[in-house]
């Protein structure tokens, strides 16, 4: 929650900066940008939740007719079927429970962003506490890596919320153009997975195929191309200039901790991976420079 806390506060902070600069008091600019923010979500949530929900249910009662479509699937497409309807009445179920293992319960979301509130307000400060932690000697060493971590940190939630509202955006459209049905959900999956590095992307391409087979074969093939130039075009044009500065991780290093990070603590472990990569990357780095108080 922290560290979740801390995340807020990084990509927050350049902002609350440059309020200050124009003599707003810390405390009414963060104020202001938590008003910002929660009203952007909000109105996002009220225009986007409605046709959402309708699509959504249309999306999972063709999912059984388009798997029945694949040939190799047809030998088996009564079980498929009775598999995939009974996991649809469970739905309503494996929302909540993974809406409440990603985002926790409503008291620790407010938790978490009282927390970055002060964080935020104390931010100010952090030069005398570094003073009192490390006595005498000089906390430049640390408070340089501590900028360096916030950098990075707010770099990468600011590009992946642009990567993720870039590419669900160009989905959605592409979608549009080729005709498919519900294409605001399958759009939504692929923003939202665009979290998941090198594998959100590809496995939200599967019900969006799916679903182009129920129209004509030629569709699926489509949208196939449509997803993989999606994927061309972010890894070639928007990472590099987004996020490549921001990360600067092996990409293998990313996957092992995908993997690790899913292992220990589910979708949410997956997600954090990344930010606690970058976290101990910049601290191994500048660890030699610094010195604590004995």
């Amino acid at each position: 929650m922290v560290f979740v806390a801390f995340i807020i506060m990084s990509s927050l902070n350049p902002a609350v900066d440059q309020l200050e600069k124009l003599k707003i008091p810390r405390i009414l600019a963060i104020i202001f940008l938590y008003i910002v923010v929660l009203a952007v979500v909000i109105g996002t949530f009220g225009l986007v939740i409605p046709p959402l929900v309708t699509q959504t249910g249309n999306l999972l009662v063709s999912l059984p007719d388009a798997l029945g479509r694949i040939e190799m699937f047809n030998s088996n497409q009564q079980a498929i079927t009775q598999q995939i309807l009974s996991q649809i009445g469970s739905l309503p179920q494996d929302i909540l429970r993974i809406t409440f293992s990603l985002f926790g319960n409503i008291i620790s979301i407010l938790t978490t962003l009282v927390i970055s509130f002060y964080l935020l307000l104390e931010r100010k400060n952090l030069n005398k506490y570094l003073g009192v932690l490390m006595g005498k000697s000089s906390p430049n060493a640390v408070l340089k890596t501590i900028n360096e971590v916030e950098r990075r940190l707010g770099s990468w939630v600011r590009g992946e919320l642009f990567l993720m509202f870039a590419v669900g955006f160009i989905t959605y459209l592409g979608l549009m153009i080729l005709g498919i049905d519900n294409a605001l959900p399958l759009a939504i999956i692929a923003g939202v997975l665009e979290i998941v590095p090198n594998i959100g992307p590809t496995i939200s391409a599967v019900p969006a195929i799916l679903i182009a087979l129920t129209i004509h074969p030629v569709k699926a093939l489509a949208t196939l191309a449509l997803y993989f130039l999606v994927q061309l075009a972010e890894n070639n044009l928007l990472v590099p200039h987004i996020m490549k500065r921001a990360v600067g991780v092996n990409p293998l290093v990313s996957i092992i901790g995908l993997i690790i990070g899913f292992k220990i603590y589910g979708p949410m472990g997956a997600i954090l991976s990344i930010p606690v990569i970058i976290l101990l990357h910049t601290i191994v780095l500048n660890l030699q420079n610094i010195t604590w108080r004995e």
